[in-house]
Parts: C-alpha cells; structure tokens; sequence
C-alpha cells in the first residue's frame, strides 16, 4: 500500500468516476485505474461497486476511506516535522462570514499560535463545506447554525462523526421598508405577517432555514438572491427579509430599513470539524485556540 495509492482511491470517492479523478489529478485514467486494482490486490477485497452512473464504496471501501485520511494526514505531519516547517490549519467559512467573522478567529490563532499558518477557503454552500470537513480535505469549518446539535438549523450533517463548538451569537433581524405597516407596531407575533412576504434565496439559505423555524408555511416567499440583494429589495418595500445583524445595521441607521417587533432567532458562529482528527499533533489545541477562552465543545454529530 503507497500513498499514492491512498491518494487516488480519494480522488476517486470525491469525484465519482475513474475520468473525473484522473482530470482532478492531471493523471491518465488507465494510471487511475491502475493504482486503484494495486490497491484492491493489495487489501484483498473490492474497494468499489463498477456501475454505469459511476463508482460507490462498498462496506470495506467506506472504511477504507476513513483509513486512507488518517494515514495520509500523519504523511503529512511527519513530513511538516521532519522538515521544520510550520504546521498549516486548513479553514473553510461559509462566504456570508468570511469577511466579517473569520479575521477574528485569524487574530486569536495568530496571538496564541504564531507558529501557525492558516489556508482559508470561503465557500458558498454549506454542503461542501461539510463534505471537505468530513472527507479531511479542511481540518475545520466555520458556519451557521442553531440548537445544541449540528444540523438543527434544519440541514443534514454527512454521517462522519463531527464535533462542533460555538464560538459567538450571531443575532438576526426581522427587516422591512420604513413605510411597512408594520413598522411602528410593538410585540409582533408571526401570524401577524401571514400575508406578508418573505424575501428569500436558495432553499439551503441559512437565513431562508432561519425564516423555515419562525415562519413556518404561514408566509409566502420570493426568490431574491443573496444577501445584498435581499437587503435591497426589503428597502424598496418588495417583501421583509430575515437578516444577520452585521448585514443590516448600517440599513438600520441610516434608516432605509427598520427592525420589526418580532422576536427572531439568534444562530451560532459554529466550529466543526472531524471527531477522529482529534488525534492529530496540535490539532485539538489550535481549534480550543480558534474558539477562545470562553467556548466548550458543545457535542458530537
């Protein structure tokens, strides 16, 4: 069994085919191919199941997969220590708070881990960010999130064991144009806004999963894009939209939006990443240094 090998067969359970991992890897399928059969001969059972839509793990694949991460990341580490070099965190965000809340994390690894250099990647589907966590490819993962279990915002975690801990609250608005009637009314429930509408994005929003909690079915919902684009037409009165705090309190001020009365959910700033990484040299140190002094690890999905 090479690394080489190991490397391949996850190229392959990430891309599905033999062709798209041999793009992914800048390598011919037949050398593809090739080191997968080694690798098969070499542990003595198939790793995958040849069908016409492409290749799936088979029982003994799956744990395979989980083999082939750890044995590559410990590669990876004797090679980082053998040469000196400084140890790397691989951090992916979700778009959404890669401006606003990932430098913060980036100055408390900086002062308690000079030694550390950070590789961020921003992503805008929460989806990949937890596939890469799981699959090893990022060694954590900043999202949004709600409820003492990972998911609870109302999306399904991968089945690879993750821990998570919160790092702060992000509260949300509930927005509108200064001229809703709604505007100046206290204590706001949400049957009041039935016939309202709810600006929204793609079904896997955080903040259209937000709205899903409050609302229910009660309102009707509008396509409108992200979160500047929500943002704008809640200003032009074309529906409310539930929004991040930091995303609006410029709106607020200025007083192209108002805040309507209506108690809205606060999610988590929401670390996670792998439970079986923990084993690796320093890594359970630089996520407690990411998460500051006042967080736990708040549990296991």
């Amino acid at each position: 069994m090479e690394l080489r090998q190991l490397r391949t067969f996850e190229a392959i359970t990430r891309n599905g085919t033999v062709t798209a991992a041999a793009n992914a890897l800048d390598m011919a399928p037949s050398s593809v191919s090739e080191q997968l059969r080694v690798l098969e001969r070499s542990v003595g059972v198939a790793l995958f199941d040849r069908g016409p839509r492409g290749m799936t793990l088979t029982p003994a694949g799956e744990r395979m997969r989980d083999w082939a991460r750890r044995l590559l990341d410990q590669a990876e580490q004797a090679r980082r220590e053998v040469a000196g070099a400084a140890p790397v965190l691989r951090l992916g965000a979700l778009e959404t708070i890669a401006a606003t809340h990932v430098p913060g994390v980036l100055a408390r690894l900086g002062a308690r881990r000079p030694d550390l250099r950070v590789e961020v990647r921003a992503e805008a589907e929460r989806r990949r960010l937890l596939d890469a966590a799981a699959a090893g490819d990022l060694d954590a993962v900043l999202l949004l999130d709600t409820g003492g279990g990972l998911g609870e915002l109302g999306f399904a975690p991968p089945p690879t064991p993750l821990d998570f801990v919160d790092l702060e609250p992000v509260p949300l608005a509930l927005v509108a144009a200064p001229d809703h009637p709604l505007a100046d009314r206290p204590g706001l429930t949400r049957h009041d806004l039935s016939g309202d509408k709810l600006l929204v994005n793609t079904a896997a929003c955080t903040f259209r999963l937000a709205g899903d909690l409050l609302f229910g079915p009660d309102m009707e919902r509008v396509r409108a894009g992200g979160v500047a684009v929500m943002r704008s037409w809640a200003e032009h009165g074309l529906g409310v939209a539930l929004l991040p705090d930091f995303a609006v309190d410029g709106q607020l001020a200025a007083g192209t939006l108002v805040r309507l009365a209506l108690d809205a959910p606060v999610l988590n700033l929401r670390l996670v990443w792998r439970a079986d990484r923990e084993a690796l040299p320093g890594l359970r140190e630089v996520l407690y240094a990411a998460a500051g002094p006042q967080a736990a690890i708040a549990g296991r999905a």
